[in-house]
């Protein structure tokens, strides 16, 4: 009899719903599974703020606690921007991140052939570009206490235990070893004592890995080397905000954001899984919106959390052949493409794998 295995799909707000349709569609295309697959959906963010007045209902978080990964839309919207930070949506994705200890972030930037027309670079620059960015993802700015904001004052702090800095960076060694061996640590060595211990322990740490070449640069230099000789780059670790700004970055390098994934997993290799681009309640229920970057966060969770490679190529070859035949939605559409909508674009990836 074979295993279960249960994901707990959370929609969220704007183009959530729609791209959780779409990866869900190729979920239940996949066949010859070694395990079954059950999946349960249920509220985050704003559309949880409607019915249960807050962003991550105690119910869901036990879901999520359960659950063998979780696959994510986008939350957030103009709605909820007056709510106080505490209250908004994005406090429940944070939350669901520090209660599940999701504290390693994977945000790949994967040039495909057929959209490297979309990036404003040009294609010399990054063509065959394939970077993996690591991302600390439950500490930091973003978690650091103190904090407050009053009328003309306001405060954050930026602060990591040695131990939150060497687990992050063990993953980001362990992801170069199987890859091309190159990890590139970014800090603000030269003005912050936080990135002053990262640095000493990503140099402590690399005499553990000592098949990969390291290299240590200034946060401001590498957003600059990012745009100016991407390809330069294998693997780049660094803090949450840090890594928060180069991700996304190196999303727009690729042609449209629309077409990224990202996984974010505990000790345990149970993962939250989510496009890298937001809400978009601008286009949300126009069928407009790209379904790649869910599609292809799925293929993620089969790899990392799963345990299928194969099945994670599956679907991302799937994506191939279906850009290849010249399909695509507005964000990545060139002058010959066949423009078809959110659901069209989901259905032909799904007749694929």
């Amino acid at each position: 009899m074979k295993s279960s295995k249960k994901i707990l799909i959370l929609p969220g707000d704007g183009v959530g719903p729609e791209v959780c349709k779409e990866a869900l569609k190729v979920m239940n295309s996949l066949s010859n599974l070694p395990f079954e697959l059950d999946f349960e959906i249920d509220l985050i963010g704003g559309a949880s703020i409607d019915k249960f007045k807050t962003p991550l209902s105690p119910e869901v978080l036990e879901k999520a606690k359960i659950s063998d990964s979780i696959l994510l839309g986008a939350v957030g919207g103009k709605k909820w921007d007056s709510l106080i930070p505490s209250e908004r949506p994005e406090k429940g994705l944070l939350e669901l991140r520090s209660k599940l200890n999701f504290f390693a972030n994977l945000r790949p930037a994967i040039t495909f052939e057929e959209v490297i027309h979309s990036s404003s670079l040009k294609e010399s620059k990054i063509k065959g570009l394939d970077i993996l960015i690591v991302r600390e993802l439950t500490s930091g700015i973003y978690f650091g206490e103190p904090r407050k904001k009053d009328n003309d004052f306001a405060l954050n702090t930026m602060s990591y235990s040695a131990k939150e800095i060497e687990r992050i960076i063990d993953v980001a060694f362990q992801s170069a070893m199987e890859r091309n061996k190159r990890l590139c640590s970014v800090d603000k060595a030269n003005v912050l004592e936080v990135s002053q211990l990262w640095r000493e322990i990503v140099d402590k740490k690399s005499s553990s890995y000592p098949e990969v070449e390291v290299e240590h640069m200034l946060v401001d230099n590498a957003a600059m080397q990012l745009v100016r000789e991407p390809k330069q780059f294998d693997v780049i670790v660094s803090s949450n905000l840090f890594g928060d700004i180069l991700s996304d970055i190196s999303a727009m390098l690729t042609g449209s954001i629309g077409m990224l994934p990202s996984a974010s997993l505990n000790e345990s290799l149970k993962g939250l899984y989510e496009p890298v681009h937001g809400s978009a309640p601008d286009i949300a229920g126009k069928g407009k919106v790209n379904p790649i970057a869910t599609i292809l966060s799925l293929a993620m969770l089969m790899k990392y959390s799963f345990g299928e490679p194969d099945i994670s190529d599956k679907i991302n070859n799937a994506v191939k052949k279906v850009l290849s035949e010249g399909f695509a939605t507005e964000d990545i559409a060139k002058k010959d493409s066949i423009i078809i909508s959110t659901s069209e674009m989901g259905d032909k990836i799904s007749n694929y794998v």
